[in-house]
This record gives structure tokens, sequence and C-alpha cells, in this order.
């Protein structure tokens, strides 16, 4: 038993020749050039976006510890005693910072999700 030739003129199309894998490898050309397509449309996500996104979540880590131990500061000269306002008031300001962060971070994760969802 031989197998027939397959006819040259014969469209690519035909379902009888699309292997599974022929299929596959067209599904992800197509998501591929989905990502491309995408990363034009959102050409500012770059190095110096990344970069800057460090330096977001950095500042807004510092800026609340540094106004905690500011104002830990005038608290202890204010109202002096055995308890120390700066160190309190420095762990407040690194908990804020880090919420802070960390809800900035995330919104910025799902937006970057919902992006490809939407691309898919």
């Amino acid at each position: 038993m031989s197998e027939q030739p397959r006819d040259r003129n014969a469209p690519l199309d035909d379902p009888q020749l699309v292997s599974p894998n022929l299929d596959r490898f067209r599904k992800q050309i197509e998501a591929r050039e989905q990502q491309k397509v995408s990363a034009r449309q959102h050409k500012d996500h770059t190095l110096l976006v990344g970069f800057s996104a460090f330096g977001a979540v950095g500042w807004s880590i510092a800026v609340p510890t540094l106004l905690g131990v500011i104002l830990g500061l005038w608290l202890d000269r204010r109202f002096p005693g055995h308890f120390s306002w700066s160190l309190a008031m420095l762990l407040a300001g690194v908990t804020l910072g880090c919420l802070s962060a960390w809800l900035w971070v995330s919104k910025e994760q799902q937006s970057i999700d919902n992006r490809r969802n939407d691309s898919h």
C-alpha cells in the first residue's frame, strides 16, 4: 500500500492537508504578531520607564519614612519622655511607604495583565 502523492496544485487550506502541528504553528505566529502590535502601541514601556518605576517605588517609601522621622523628632522635643517618638514614627513611615508602594505596583501589574488579556 503506497501513499498517494499530494497534488501540488491543491490549496494549502485543504482540511485534509492541514496537520495539527501546522495549526499550532499558525497560532504561535498569530500570538507573536499580536505581541508585536501591542508593543508598538505601548512604546512608552521602555527601559527608562522601568527605571522610573523603581524610582517611584523608592520615593514612595523614602518620603513617608523621612516625614515620619521629622514628625517623631518634633514630638520628642515637644513631649519628652521615655518613649521614642522618632522610632515609632520611623516605623509608621516605613509601613505607610511600603503599603503605598505595594498598592502602586499591584495596580500597575493589573494594568499590564489587562493589556495582555485584551490583546489575546
